[in-house]
This record gives C-alpha cells, structure tokens and sequence, in this order.
C-alpha cells in the first residue's frame, strides 16, 4: 500500500462504539472513574476494533534501526558500529526490549531499514533496507524526498502484514547511533522552538559534546531550512529511516485499525511526522510514557496525548512500549471481564 492510499484510509473512531463502551465503563461494578485511565486507554481499544468485549490475543513490537550520518560530527558517546551490534543483541534476544516484550508475551521484529552494515539472513530481522545510512544533515540533506517515501511505505507494509497475520496490538521501537540529534532536529523544525530547549544528552554526552549536537542541529536547520508545513520535507532533510519506518508504520496501522503504543523520543518524532500528515492518527495512538529528552514533551504536547508512565526511561528500542502495551492490556481485560452491576447482582448508587 502506497503512503496516499493509507493517509486517504485513515477514519476517525465511530462515537457510536466509543459511547457503547463507555455506557459498559459506566455500569462495572466499581465507582466510576475509579480506575483512571486503564479504563480511558481499554475504551479507545474498543473504538478502535468496534468490539465491547475486546480481547489482545496477540501482541507485535517493530524495533526500526538505522545509521546516521550527522555521527560524524561527534553528536553520540557511542561510534555508529554499534548499532549493528545491538541488533545482533536483539536477534540472540540479549536486549531490554528482548526481556520486556517476553515480560509481556510481544513479538519481537528486528527492521534492518537503514544500517550501514550488510547482514546475513537472521531469522527475527526484516531486511528492508531503504539505503546504508543516512547522510549528514550538517551538510547536505540526510535523505531525498523520494528516500523518506520509501521509508514510510516500507512501515506501511509491516503494518498491514501485521493486520493480516491477526495482530491485536503493535508497539514501536527504535535503534540508531545519532538518532536523537535527528529527533531533536524534527521537533525544532515543527515547534520553531530554540534548538538547546529541546536537546538532551541522549547517550550521556559530556557537556562539550552537547554543545557541539546543538550546534549540528543549529547548523542543519539554517542550511537546509525544512518547512514546517511539510512534514517530508523535514524527515527528509533532518530525519532518520528508522524515524520514516515508524512514520509508516503509525499509518498503516491507523488505516488497518490497530492500537499503537509508541515508545519514547525517536519513536515519537516518527508518530510525530505520520500525525501532522494526518492529525486523526492520534485516535490510534497511546504514548507509553514521558521520556527524560527535553524534546519528548514538546512532541507529546503538540499532538495532544499523555503519557501513561513516567519512568525516566531513555532506552528505546520498544522497551516502554511493551510496558505501555501491558497496561493497555489490563484496561481491555477490566472492560472485557469485569462484571456489570447488573450481571453482579450489586446495586449500584442511588
């Protein structure tokens, strides 16, 4: 599916379904309101599959890795090998987001979508590579317009495989040396605010190399001056693929009508790049939690959801996503199982 058609598929969720779920909400035998927004995240997963009984029998994470080569400009404590490393980490199941998603009972899909690294057949990684890296932002555009397409569709594609393998749920994850320089990148050029409001540490760069990254951002915004009104135009010249997977992956999801916990800063920026192409997509959403990048709460904020958690998480690769994926679980199972005043036999408030 190319990215028009899925844009052009994405509906808002039927207020029928969403008031049929909450009249259910309403009659469970507990005070209403009583459990917060476990209940708020189960009645969205009701919208979203039109069902007042759901059930998440199956669970998918996508972890999108890819390099970048603004690393060359000393924006990361780690050198850029390493993010083929860790997905050999993440094939022999060795990772953080490995343990949490057995935690949770997801699936874990490994997408080479972008490393400057050529890989042997592994089972658990789909070879979707769009180009080995991503170019300097600092000096030339990290990607043409035609590159950043090819990105989005190829998590279009897994989104809609998903769909049709039965997925109930998806998360998302990311892996990529330099990416927050990119995240950082993203927000900047949406928000239009400073540069240094919105860049963290990300690896635990010294105090040196954060002023070099603001700089590189500083730098790759004046030069290539992204539009804010366009979101490829951005994602092309600042962005990252695995940014542009996750992009995709948001809206084919959204257009096959899945939940999507995304996870914490890169995985945002890319959530960030599908909403403003279409601001419905966040219907589909739930951000897992609240990151301790600066930047992660100016994109939460622009596209209007709260986090479940607040952990001081700044891993990645899916790992919040899966706790998020847990509690969206508990709040369908509460909506799903738990008796109705009625069917209790208790009386409910005068």
């Amino acid at each position: 599916m190319n990215l028009k058609t899925a844009l052009q598929m994405i509906k808002p969720l039927d207020p029928e379904y969403l008031q049929k779920a909450q009249e259910r909400i309403d009659q469970l035998t507990m005070p209403r309101g009583s459990l917060g927004r476990l209940l708020e995240v189960g009645r969205q997963f009701a919208g979203i599959t039109k069902k007042l009984k759901p059930r998440i029998l199956r669970k998918r994470i996508f972890t999108f890795a890819a390099d970048h080569g603004v690393v060359e400009e000393g924006v990361s404590a780690f050198p850029k090998e390493v993010t083929a490393q860790m997905v050999f980490n993440f094939i022999n199941g060795g990772a953080g987001i490995n343990v949490l998603a057995r935690h949770v009972g997801a699936e874990v899909t490994i997408v080479d979508i972008g490393i400057d690294f050529e890989f042997p057949q592994l089972e658990g990684l789909a070879a979707r590579k769009v180009a080995r890296g991503t170019r300097n932002m600092a000096h030339e555009p990290a990607m043409s317009r035609g590159e950043a397409i090819q990105g989005i569709e190829v998590g279009i594609d897994l989104a809609c495989q998903a769909a049709q393998d039965g997925v109930d749920i998806i998360g998302t994850g990311d892996m990529g040396i330099g990416n927050t320089t990119a995240s950082s990148a993203i927000i900047a050029a949406f928000s239009g605010l400073p540069v240094q409001d919105l860049t963290s540490r990300g690896t635990g760069i010294n105090d040196t190399m954060l002023k070099a990254k603001v700089a590189t951002i500083e730098k790759a915004l004046a030069l290539h001056k992204p539009d804010p009104q366009d979101p490829l135009d951005i994602l092309s010249k600042v962005g990252g693929y695995e940014i542009a997977g996750i992009a995709g992956l948001v809206i084919g999801a959204a257009a096959s009508g899945i939940m999507v916990v995304i996870d914490g800063f890169i995985s945002t920026a890319g959530a960030l790049i599908a909403y403003e192409m279409q601001p419905v997509i966040t219907q589909y959403l739930v951000a897992a939690h609240e990151s301790v990048e600066k930047g992660h709460k100016v994109m939460l904020e622009r596209m209007r959801l709260k986090p479940l958690l607040n952990l001081d998480l700044r891993l990645g690769e899916g790992t919040g996503a899966a706790l998020g994926i847990s509690l969206v679980e508990a709040g369908v199972k509460v909506l799903a199982e738990m008796h109705t005043f009625a069917e209790a036999g208790v009386a409910d408030k005068m």
